[in-house]
């Protein structure tokens, strides 16, 4: 179980206002040390640092201390969509375990076990749904899938 912090007063009231407003969103967030990137692409750190800006000021990505994370208009010019694909799956119980752990492993963003009609549900990204539907096939006990593409965020 996570640990819970404690918050009080005018902090725990900034942090529900930042939620309240928040909008959901699945980013791609690369946790880098921006000198080891440099040298992986044999850049000097400097010179690294002319590439990041300019796709920071292109709205391609967002940086931070030891991370940069992918935005959506990144992710379109990557020719990828941040539309979500949600796949919920029925599995027979004896193959449950085994097909958990190799779904886990498909470039999905979320794996949720849950109750009810179906025993777990996905989220992926949209535009790499074929693919992993096909993954999905190979996979011993699953019983149903039924597979669903955002169209747009209400809220």
């Amino acid at each position: 179980m996570p640990e819970t912090t404690v918050l009080t007063g005018k902090t725990l009231k900034i942090l529900r206002l930042l939620f309240e407003r928040a909008k959901i969103s699945y980013s791609y967030v690369a946790e880098v040390d921006q000198s080891k990137l440099a040298e992986e692409f044999k850049l000097t750190r400097q010179a690294l640092n002319l590439h990041l800006r300019k796709l920071r000021s292109q709205g391609l990505i967002r940086t931070g201390r030891g991370f940069v994370e992918i935005t959506s208009r990144g992710l379109t010019t990557l020719g990828l969509s941040s539309n979500i694909a949600l796949v919920f799956l029925k599995i027979s119980p004896q193959r449950r375990s085994e097909a958990y752990k190799k779904i886990a492993s498909l470039p999905v963003w979320q794996v949720f076990r849950v109750a009810g009609d179906m025993d777990l549900v996905f989220v992926a990204e949209a535009s790499r749904l074929d693919e992993i539907l096909q993954s999905i096939a190979q996979i011993e006990g699953i019983e149903k899938t039924h597979s669903f593409i955002t169209l747009e965020a209400l809220k």
